[in-house]
């Protein structure tokens, strides 16, 4: 279904697909003040961030913690080609995702060398390093730790996505196009190679599957999608900076997969709403909103194993989905 099983589409797996989209258009009139708004249109961005995230994660078995390098070289891709280059707004688009793939290729020739924690500890490592050389060696052109202002938005069809309304409804065009493609990938005999590598990586190339060249693929899929969602967020925010770039970045979308449930296809996007959501209300009443956060996340991850998603797993194996 949407959530779980198997590849055809579940009436339920609809139903909630429909829900979604009609609630994204109607958000706009029943959200009151500029606040909300922008985090509705956070949620969007990170939702996109996290179901990329999960293709490697819940589909391939792969614990990244470098995705935040993918996602903050994304967003300076953005920034640097239309504000040194002139490029316009969509073709920087493209860039950032092409960015994000690059990036994601070159950190795979030495992350994918080892698996399991190592992978995990090689990525982070990394993903440091780029952080680092973002916010020293490279200040003169990512502007250190005081970061970029002035990121522009989009300037097409003679709207004005300066109204964070207007830019909100690109930002669910973008979303539902990378949700779409996403269903399809998962949906696909690439997703099927992914969950078998997944199952028994050992076997799976017995059989005859590249094991390598499918990580590696998902890889830079998963960080086309991270630099979007960055670059969308620098435009977002007017606003870039290499905090983009740490390993927390990482740390939040893995928590935000983990809530609504990884392996899934909207699972990630109800841990994002989740985590977004008590985020704003907790920092409102405590500074230390992150402890209590966390410990929300460890009850959550001992009386829901398998995330939000996993309340509606049971009801959707019966007639399937889109996985």
């Amino acid at each position: 279904m949407i959530f779980s099983g198997p590849a055809k589409p579940s009436r339920i797996g609809q139903a909630a697909m429909a829900l979604i989209v009609a609630a994204m258009i109607v958000v706009p009139f029943f959200v009151t003040g500029e606040e909300s708004l922008n985090l509705v249109s956070l949620i969007l961005i990170w939702s996109l961030f996290a179901i990329g995230f999960d293709l490697i994660f819940g589909l391939a078995g792969m614990l990244s913690f470098g995705h935040a390098a993918l996602f903050g070289a994304g967003g300076y891709a953005l920034t640097l080609v239309m504000t040194k280059a002139g490029l316009g707004f969509m073709p920087a688009l493209g860039c950032a995702a092409v960015v994000g793939a690059l990036f994601a290729f070159a950190l795979s020739i030495f992350a994918l060398r080892v698996s399991g924690l190592f992978f995990s500890l090689l990525t982070l490592a990394l993903a440091q390093l780029v952080y680092i050389l973002a916010s020293t060696k490279l200040r003169d052109l990512t502007g250190g730790l005081d970061g970029l202002p002035g990121v522009p938005r989009p300037d097409l069809f003679g709207l004005d996505f300066y109204d964070n309304r207007t830019f909100y409804y690109f930002l669910v065009a973008v979303f539902l196009v990378g949700l779409a493609v996403m269903a399809l990938l998962r949906a696909s005999p690439f997703g099927d190679a992914l969950r078998a590598v997944q199952a028994n990586d050992v076997r799976a190339a017995q059989i005859g599957y590249n094991v390598q060249r499918l990580r590696q693929c998902a890889f830079m899929i998963s960080g086309a999608y991270a630099g979007v969602s960055g670059a969308l967020l620098a435009s977002l925010m007017f606003y870039i900076s290499p905090q983009m770039l740490h390993w927390t970045t990482s740390g939040d979308v893995l928590i935000m997969t983990l809530l609504g449930g990884k392996g899934t296809l909207l699972g990630p996007v109800l841990g994002v709403g989740l985590f977004e959501l008590l985020k704003e209300e907790l920092s409102q009443v405590t500074q230390h909103w992150y402890g209590i956060l966390g410990l929300i996340f460890i009850l959550c991850t001992i009386f829901l194993p398998n995330g939000l998603a996993g309340l509606f797993a049971g009801r959707g194996r019966s007639d399937g989905g889109v996985r």
